[in-house]
């Protein structure tokens, strides 16, 4: 009797041994996943060249409101520059459906629409632009001669 009891007992030991070794694998591997998405390279930031530049001198720039929030959401430029960033929200959600304007005013951000906002490059420091919420934010950075 005393043999079965100790062979019952080497049993759930090995089932318990093979558990938790599949536990172990199932989680190594989604920790493997993890770091693949961490290492996704970020998207390049912006330059003072980035954009194109119009007949009038203008500089326009392309920024998404998504779900990484502003892409960019650094854009350097020359003191005094004038751009215009053109606002494209690709994410449903009341957060990036209204932009705080550098000036402080709101405006409405409609899904899948381009909407353009002019801004003047200050002469020293950075302005800001956010969400409605205030959960994403970006700048507007004079770069330095």
């Amino acid at each position: 009797m005393a043999e079965r009891a100790l062979a019952r007992y080497r049993a759930r030991m090995l089932r318990s041994s093979v558990m938790v070794a599949v536990s172990v694998l199932v989680l190594g591997a989604g920790a493997c996943s993890k770091d693949e998405k961490a290492a996704k390279k970020a998207p390049p930031a912006a330059t003072v060249t980035t954009g194109t530049v119009g007949s009038d001198g203008v500089r326009k720039i392309a920024i998404e409101a998504g779900k990484d929030g502003y892409v960019p959401d650094t854009i350097p430029g020359k003191p005094g520059e004038k751009l215009i960033l053109s606002f494209t929200r690709t994410l449903e959600g009341e957060c990036l459906a209204e932009l705080k304007a550098p000036d402080g005013k709101l405006v409405a951000l409609p899904m899948g629409t381009p909407v353009d906002v002019a801004v003047t490059v200050p002469e020293t420091g950075e302005v800001k632009f956010a969400c409605g919420m205030d959960m994403y934010s970006g700048k507007i950075v004079a770069a330095k001669s």
